[in-house]
């Protein structure tokens, strides 16, 4: 085999030095925040580029007043998860089989409700939330933050259910599968990847979210962890380490998700336009 012309190895290695350089980039504010919550007790302008020790007291106050915060972040991003997939499957489902006038406009009203700003969601959420009593409760969080991944996730398992063959379904239907059965049975397990991919991001815009805290709940009984970060940097001010401690902690379930489920979120993105 003919070596490579000096040429393209060159481009290669500017290629490879030009994204570690912008990976760099990317990754400086976790490591910085990182390193802050190494140096617990050091003002925001006196902390060393590199901790001396691995100080970890700040972890542990973080963790101790943060963790309920973390728990109450869990169940409701959890449970947006299931209230998500509940609703976005079967409507996916329906408008990827069920050729109807109008789905395509259908499917992209539905891409352009991800535009309207949460803030003005969250106003018109409230009123309705005090009437039915879900102000301060962890159901009526969950269902407003699943509300930020149904659309997402009925665009991205539409167009994966598409894909699925009509004989597959049609050879369930002449084995006695009903319509549910069917879906449920065939449907559901074919679009394996779609549904961990829409869940993952359910779960991260879930986990994610702050708005919504904070316009609907008007105590301390249910407090995801975003709220309570921003209610600690003003409690805090002085001690960033266990902020970004604080802010690391909140950083570890989500990157633990990416990195656990990365394949299944390639393959539920890609499957609908290769297969």
């Amino acid at each position: 085999m003919a070596p490579h012309p000096p040429t393209t190895a060159k481009r290669r290695w500017g290629s490879t030095v030009t994204g570690v350089l912008i990976l760099c980039v990317m990754l400086f504010p976790l490591y910085w925040m990182l390193n802050t919550a190494l140096q617990p007790g050091s003002g925001l302008l006196e902390v060393a580029p590199v901790p001396g020790s691995l100080d970890l007291s700040g972890f542990s106050k973080a963790l101790g007043d943060q963790g309920g915060h973390l728990l109450t972040s869990l169940v409701v991003a959890l449970g947006a998860v299931v209230v998500c997939l509940t609703i976005a499957a079967p409507a996916a489902y329906g408008l990827a089989r069920f050729r109807l006038r109008g789905t395509r406009t259908l499917v992209f009203g539905t891409l352009i409700t991800q535009m309207v700003p949460g803030i003005v969601i969250a106003n018109a959420l409230y009123t309705s939330y005090v009437d039915l009593g879900l102000v301060n409760s962890y159901f009526g969080l969950m269902l407003a933050d699943a509300s930020l991944g149904i659309p997402f996730s009925i665009v991205l398992m539409r167009s994966f259910m598409v894909s699925i063959p009509g004989e597959v379904i049609e050879a369930a239907q002449l084995d006695g599968a009903g319509p549910v059965r069917t879906f449920l049975r065939v449907v559901v397990p074919m679009s394996r990847n779609s549904l961990i991919t829409a869940g993952l991001f359910a779960f991260l815009f879930a986990w994610s979210d702050f708005m919504f805290a904070l316009t609907l709940n008007t105590t301390d009984d249910v407090k995801p962890v975003t709220l309570g970060i921003y209610q600690y940097i003003g409690a805090h001010v002085g001690d960033w380490g266990s902020v970004m401690a604080a802010s690391v902690l909140s950083a570890v379930p989500a990157a633990i998700l990416l990195v656990v489920a990365q394949k299944y979120i390639a393959a539920g993105i890609t499957g609908g336009s290769v297969k």
